[in-house]
C-alpha cells in the first residue's frame, strides 16, 4: 500500500495527573524528522515517543506535541512544597537584610517560584501506560489518514501512467513515416547542395548521410525506455511500501528519455508528444513528491 507523507491525528485519554492529550502532524521531507513538545512534567515519555514513532513512520517531517488538558488536572493533585518555601524564606530574610526598604514578596510570587507548587506524587507507570495507548492510537490514526491519501496519490500517478502509455502507442506507429518523410526532404536538399559538385560519386554521398543522421534520430530506444520506466512506476505502486524515493528516481529518468526524444523528433507529431510527456511527467513528480 502507497501512503502519503502528510497527515493529522489527535487522541486523549485520562490519566492519574489528569486528561492526557496527543497531537500528531506530518508533512513530506527527504527523511525521518520526528519534532517532539512534550510539556515539562512529561520529559522522561520522550524517549518512548520517539521511538513507537520511528517504529511505524518511515518517512517525512512529524510534529508530536503531548501535553494536559487545561483545567483537567484533578483536585488536590497539587501541594505546596515545603522545603521550597523554607529555602524561599531564607532568601527573601538574607534579601531583606540587604535592602530593608524593598517591598515584601507577594503571594502570588511566592507560588510562582520554581519549585513551590508541587504536583502531588503520581503513580508513573500508570501515566507512562496512558501515554503509550495514547501514542499507538494517534500512530493508528496518523497512518490510517496517511494511507487514505496514499492510495489517491497513487490513483493519480497511475492516471499520469495510462495517459503516457496511450501517447507513446499513437506515436509508435507515425516514427518510420515521419522519418521516411524528414530523410526524403534531407536528401533532395544535400543532392542540392552535393550532387552537382560530387558528379556520379554525389549520390554515395547523400545516402551516406542519411544513414549517420537516420542513426541521430532514431527515436525507437527512447520509447522503449519510457515504456520500461512507465512499467517499473506501475510495479513500484503495486508492490507499496516506502516508494516515494524510487518514484521520484523513475521520474526524473522518464524526463530524461523525453527531453532526448524531443531533441531527436523527425516531426511536429513527435515533438508535440514529447512535450505532453514532460507535461504529464511533471504532474506525476508533483504527487510522487508527498509519497512516503
Amino acid at each position: 500500500m502507497i501512503h502519503s507523507m502528510t497527515g493529522y491525528a489527535a487522541a486523549s485519554a485520562e490519566s492519574p495527573r489528569g486528561t492526557l492529550a496527543i497531537e500528531l502532524r506530518s508533512v513530506n521531507a527527504r527523511f525521518l524528522d520526528v519534532q517532539l513538545r512534550v510539556a515539562e512534567e512529561l520529559r522522561a515519555l520522550e524517549p518512548m515517543l520517539r521511538e513507537r514513532i520511528a517504529a511505524r513512520v518511515a518517512r517525512g517531517k512529524v510534529d508530536c506535541r503531548v501535553f494536559f488538558i487545561e483545567g483537567s488536572v484533578p483536585a488536590g493533585s497539587q501541594r505546596l512544597s515545603a522545603a521550597a518555601l523554607a529555602r524561599l524564606k531564607t532568601l527573601a530574610d538574607e534579601a531583606r537584610t540587604a535592602f530593608p526598604d524593598a517591598a515584601g514578596m507577594r503571594i502570588a510570587d511566592v507560588l510562582r517560584w520554581p519549585g513551590v507548587v508541587a504536583e502531588a506524587p503520581a503513580d508513573e507507570r500508570a501515566t507512562r501506560a496512558v501515554a503509550e495507548g495514547l501514542c499507538r492510537r494517534a500512530l493508528d490514526e496518523l497512518l490510517a489518514a496517511r494511507a487514505r491519501e496514499g492510495a489517491k496519490l497513487a490513483q493519480v500517478v497511475s492516471e499520469r501512467v495510462a495517459a503516457m502509455r496511450r501517447r507513446l502507442e499513437e506515436v509508435a506507429p507515425l516514427v518510420p513515416q515521419s522519418l521516411a518523410a524528414y530523410q526524403a526532404k534531407l536528401a533532395e536538399r544535400l543532392r542540392e547542395a552535393i550532387g552537382s559538385a560530387l558528379g556520379s560519386a554525389g549520390d554515395d554521398r547523400v545516402r551516406a548521410e542519411l544513414a549517420v543522421f537516420a542513426a541521430k534520430i532514431d527515436v525507437d530506444e527512447e520509447l522503449e525506455r519510457l515504456r520500461a520506466h512507465l512499467a517499473e512506476v506501475e510495479r513500484t505502486l503495486e508492490r507499496g511500501g516506502a516508494a516515494g524515493k524510487r518514484l521520484d528516481f523513475i521520474a526524473q529518468e522518464l524526463n530524461r528519455e523525453a527531453n532526448t526524444l524531443a531533441s531527436k523528433a523527425a516531426s511536429p507529431a513527435i515533438s508535440d508528444c514529447a512535450l505532453e510527456l514532460k507535461l504529464l511527467i511533471e504532474q506525476m513528480r508533483e504527487q510522487v513528491q508527498n509519497i512516503e
